[in-house]
């Protein structure tokens, strides 16, 4: 039996299955947005969908760290938008 492979929730830090949370990437071309096929090139951080953890990645200043660089504001509130989308959905 296959393992599937294991990432951290920049929120809440939980160790959960690749597939069980949502993507998020920083693109060659200086983009941030979300990646639901897990697929697209670039610097790749990972969120549980749950409202909570995208506050408290947000409060903890995570994407600057999981992106190794300041993530400008408007992009950080364009991932929540997304974000936020795709919990509701």
């Amino acid at each position: 039996m296959r393992r599937s492979p294991q990432r951290s929730c920049i929120g809440c830090r939980a160790v959960r299955d690749k597939k069980d949370l949502v993507r998020l990437v920083h693109t060659p071309e200086g983009d941030y947005r979300l990646d639901p096929t897990g697929k697209l090139s670039g610097r790749g951080a990972y969120l549980c969908p749950s409202q909570e953890c995208l506050t408290t990645a947000v409060k903890r200043k995570a994407f600057d760290r999981a992106f190794r660089g300041s993530v400008p504001r408007e992009q950080v509130e364009a991932l929540t938008k997304d974000m936020a989308g795709l919990v509701q959905a």
